[in-house]
């Protein structure tokens, strides 16, 4: 993802952000002024934000002073202006208890705040570190258009402040929240990397005027939502201003693609993923040590297999591990962007007018896209992919509105490939793919559950020879619980002649190749089983799936069904071209990765073959015509799951 969050509390305030985060993550000397510390930084001063601004005497984009930030975040949420109210008050003849309940914002707390970091794709901050400063000057606007709008979103559709008994009650601030935002142009490794902190005070007014606390459990669930939203707004945005396009990439093999600038070169985006290419070295010495470690009785204390939930544990836990050190003395923003420019002509491999021309590199590349791929959504395949895919992903195939939600704007910027959409256009897949292929499962025994956010939906469809997830024979242990380090015995040695990340680590296969296929098998079961008839002509539903994919899947159909290996012939594209698809998948995955067996692939083949054959049969009937044979679905693999944070890494920007 390329938005991360993490609770704020009181004590934080004065050990981190005040003397850290505030100054651009470097460290702030003893008694230096906030503002006089971020000019020697070389950063910018923290501007405020939000619609709750006005009931706090703030505008937004007003400076953030200390005071400030201390009274609202770090004084267990007391009114940024506290000081002066309190001053005021007991002026005016108040005792001390009475003035300094006059400047706070309702009952303390101890979670004062939550962090965004938003920060955009490799591809774009390499665009703004190399380009020049018009191009700079787009590229941070469009960085924070798309965080105004993530928050606006937050506001109308995520934040709750709960109140009443055990908090079952919940309404929207209506005024809206308070936020406060400080830029940061580097990395702990030094590579560039343009991102924000965005400091959410949980503070909120209700219509009676009292303040209240957001509820802070909201905001985690609808983080990988706000992610797809931020990097879909700012890709637009960028795309649209500078005349680029977006394709996507595969960072992790199996894992769902990395929409990033077209024309920007791996090698340069390889460049910045110093700090992933440690957190990689490190999580396979400890993936080994998981799959080796036993008791004092010399059984295995895990299971023999990493699975998904234990590989994502182990990848916080080498990333809290290599955790470089805070960046040593500040530079201004030029000087770091010439560091950068020489570093990379230096020690990347991509050559010097690539780097210097990189913005020329991408418009070049964006207009063969553009003239090649059509923007096509149609909502309701795109309803059809969605639902599929978060059936398949979700445990058990259970899910919320929210994971709907996220894979819709995942799914909208795959099709779109840096075009402006529509605002409500994910709101309208969402609503289209609950309607026609989603079942209400809820039995809410509280008021929480009845609201239309936490409502519990599967598919509607069966796939019986398509699991919904994964599952071990027994429940992997979390390995936060039980130490690596230590097991009572040394682990296997280490097999001659093999260093770190070469060992064979026995891993549960990832989803999303079992998503895509599910999407290609619904799929070809509607276009068998349905024909729309368009001005006179049938539908073909192909198109929309066509203009999603990359470009090697963009092929004419094959001449033969059965020697689909053979030159294709012009013609009509089909849904799926089979030949590019064999190719995908003899290299990135097999049978098992897919956890399907041949007999069951045999088995869905024929299933749909005997329901388009009765299709054909029925329009045959009706229309006196006959539809070409379908093509039977093999098996479709794209790449990979939410927005991962590809090379640049989830602690890259701390």
């Amino acid at each position: 993802m390329t938005v991360d969050i993490r609770v704020v509390r009181s004590g934080q305030m004065y050990r981190y952000y005040l003397r850290e985060t505030v100054v651009g993550d470097g460290r702030r000397p003893a008694r230096t002024p906030l503002r006089a510390a971020q000019e020697q930084a070389g950063v910018p001063v923290g501007r405020w934000m939000g619609r709750g601004l006005a009931a706090l005497g703030l505008a937004p984009g007003e400076e953030v002073t200390e005071a400030q930030l201390r009274n609202l975040f770090g004084e267990r949420g007391r009114h940024p202006y506290a000081d002066r109210i309190e001053a005021d008050r007991l002026a005016q003849g108040a005792s001390p208890t009475e003035a300094y309940r006059a400047g706070a914002l309702g009952r303390r707390v101890t979670v004062t705040g939550v962090d965004f970091v938003f920060r955009p794709q490799p591809s774009i901050y390499l665009l703004w570190a190399f380009g020049d400063e018009e191009t700079r000057l787009v590229i941070e606007a469009a960085h924070e258009y798309a965080i105004v709008r993530v928050l606006e979103w937050i506001e109308d559709e995520v934040a709750v402040i709960r109140y009443g008994k055990d908090g079952n009650y919940r309404v929207r601030p209506p005024g809206g929240l308070v936020a406060a935002r400080f830029r940061h142009y580097e990395a702990r490794s030094g590579r560039p990397l343009l991102h924000d902190h965005l400091l959410l005070s949980v503070k909120g007014q209700r219509l009676d005027g009292k303040w209240g606390s957001i509820h802070t459990t909201a905001l985690h669930e609808n983080t990988v939502a706000a992610s797809a939203l931020y990097n879909e707004l700012v890709a637009a945005e960028v795309c649209e201003a500078l005349g680029l396009a977006t394709e996507p990439r595969t960072v992790t093999e199996g894992r769902r693609p990395v929409m990033e600038i077209a024309g920007v070169p791996h090698g340069l985006i390889r460049w910045t993923a110093q700090r992933s290419d440690q957190i990689a070295s490190c999580l396979s010495e400890l993936e080994h040590e998981y799959v080796t470690a036993v008791d004092d009785d010399g059984e295995p204390k895990f299971l023999p297999v990493v699975s998904e939930r234990a590989r994502a544990k182990l990848n916080q836990i080498a990333a809290r591990k290599t955790r470089p050190p805070k960046k040593g003395k500040a530079r201004s923003l030029a000087q770091l962007r010439a560091d950068w420019k020489a570093s990379a002509i230096r020690t990347s491999g991509v050559p010097a007018d690539v780097i210097s021309s990189l913005l020329e590199y991408a418009r070049a590349a964006a207009a063969a896209i553009r003239a090649r791929v059509a923007a096509v959504v149609d909502i309701a395949l795109a309803a059809v992919d969605v639902a599929a895919t978060v059936f398949v992903m979700n445990e058990g195939g259970r899910f919320h509105r929210r994971h709907l939600l996220a894979e819709a704007r995942r799914h909208l910027a795959l099709v779109l490939r840096g075009r402006r959409r529509d605002p409500g256009l994910d709101d309208q897949v969402v609503a289209t793919a609950i309607t026609a292929h989603c079942l209400d499962i809820s039995e809410p025994t509280t008021v929480r559950g009845l609201e239309a956010g936490y409502r519990l939906y599967t598919a509607r469809w069966n796939l019986p020879d398509l699991p919904a997830c994964h599952r071990p024979p027994t429940p992997a242990l979390d390995p936060d619980r039980q130490p690596l380090a230590d097991p009572g015995e040394p682990p296997a040695p280490r097999p001659p002649g093999q260093g770190a990340g070469e060992w064979e680590i026995p891993r549960t296969p990832l989803q999303y190749e079992r998503a895509v296929l599910a999407g290609a098998v619904v799929r070809e079961q509607l276009r068998t089983t349905t024909t729309v008839v368009v001005r006179g002509r049938a539908y073909d539903v192909a198109r929309h799936q066509q203009a999603a994919m990359p470009e090697q899947l963009l092929a004419p159909e094959p001449a033969d069904p059965e020697n689909d290996d053979q030159e294709q012939k012009p013609g009509r594209p089909e849904a799926l071209d089979l030949t590019a698809l064999r190719a995908l998948r003899q290299s990135r995955t097999d049978l098992e990765a897919l956890e399907l067996t041949a007999e069951q692939l045999r088995h869905l083949a024929a299933a749909l073959t005997k329901t388009g054959d009765g299709a054909r049969a029925r329009k045959k009937k009706y229309t006196g015509r006959e539809t070409a044979p379908p093509v039977h679905p093999e098996r479709q693999e794209e790449q990979h799951r939410p927005q991962q944070p590809g090379p640049h890494g989830p602690e890259a920007g701390r």
